[in-house]
């Protein structure tokens, strides 16, 4: 009969913490020659990395075939059960196989060894038993053995998957760097959700023609304050005949302007504005356009394309209503 959990369970969840976090860490001191040799593989793959696991392992094998595509890798998960019932054709010989089973000799993965080898693909393994079938099998076998599993029987796969899960990671983010994946990438290979639009590029989110407040150098200042109000951004660009942004004026400077001279208005553009102001180019991602408006401490940025003509304008409320961060 069920019983309610007490504070014997919370310690055993506490052990199963502890072993599966003592697993990860031991592959630690296993990164040797093979893991650089698995990593060039897959780096001098002119094809796709096609992933491969039964059971637990196979749940594991779908997540790192994700991490993989999602870094820039073409990788797929591919079912070895599957596999064996035509599924096979997906398989080139320009191809990497990567397989992972913790006992190296899972039936249905065993059986894709003799047919991936008449293709001519390469294979990398992750098991964690170095001299087991498909260990020797492989091109190159990363050793993911744990001393136990977390299960209080040593029987459900918990520990094992978790190393494989960390091994995979470690795989794909080495190969990240190598190929010198960048924040850019990640943005075009992200498009959608809250992750996608903390990377979206400023040219998506800013305002743009009529939305944008600009003024001339000559605007007299009752004229520039109306073209403030009405485009609520709280600042407005100063341009020259030919477009280009030669400063910008905030409410900020019409404040300090207001207590220093009563003459604010007898101003011009030209005799308020900032020189040389912040500007981003249209390609710049959100999460680095609000990173220097906090770093600055303002509220506004001018976007802007060749030769320094006005694009656009992002303000960080925009950022903010669309639900970026």
């Amino acid at each position: 009969m069920p019983r309610t959990p007490t504070t014997t369970d919370r310690s055993l969840a506490r052990k199963v913490l502890q072993i599966e976090a003592a697993a990860i860490t031991a592959l630690v001191d296993r990164l040797d020659d093979n893991f650089d040799r698995a990593v060039r593989m897959l780096f001098e793959c002119q094809g796709r990395v096609i992933v491969t696991g039964m059971g637990k392992s196979g749940i594991i094998c779908r997540k790192i075939a994700a991490t993989l595509a999602s870094t820039g890798t073409s990788a797929f998960f591919l079912h070895p059960a599957e596999a064996t019932h035509g599924d096979l054709g997906v398989i080139q010989p320009n191809d990497v196989l990567l397989a992972i089973s913790h006992s190296g000799e899972t039936q249905e993965v065993l059986r894709l060894l003799e047919a991936i080898r008449r293709i001519g693909a390469h294979i990398v393994a992750i098991t964690g038993n170095p001299t087991s079938t498909l260990a020797q099998a492989a091109d190159v076998a990363l050793d993911c053995q744990v001393s136990e599993e977390a299960c209080p029987l040593n029987l459900v796969p918990t520990a094992s998957t978790t190393a494989a899960l960390a091994l995979g990671d470690a795989l794909a983010m080495t190969l990240l760097v190598a190929k010198g994946f960048r924040q850019e990438d990640f943005a075009n290979l992200h498009p959608g959700g809250k992750l996608g639009k903390r990377l979206m590029r400023v040219e998506h989110l800013m305002k743009i023609g009529d939305l944008v407040p600009s003024v001339g150098a000559a605007s007299a200042m009752p004229d520039v304050i109306y073209e403030m109000s009405r485009k609520s951004l709280g600042m407005t660009c100063v341009v020259d005949d030919s477009e280009r942004l030669i400063g910008i004026i905030t409410d900020g400077d019409l404040r300090r302007y207001m207590a220093d001279n009563n003459r604010l208005l007898e101003m011009t553009a030209g005799d308020v504005m900032t020189r040389r102001p912040i500007v981003i180019d249209p390609s710049t991602l959100a999460a680095q356009a609000l990173l220097i408006m906090e770093q600055r401490k303002i509220t506004s940025l001018v976007v802007a394309g060749k030769n320094q003509t006005v694009a656009g304008v992002i303000q960080i409320h925009h950022l903010w209503r669309t639900e970026l961060f």
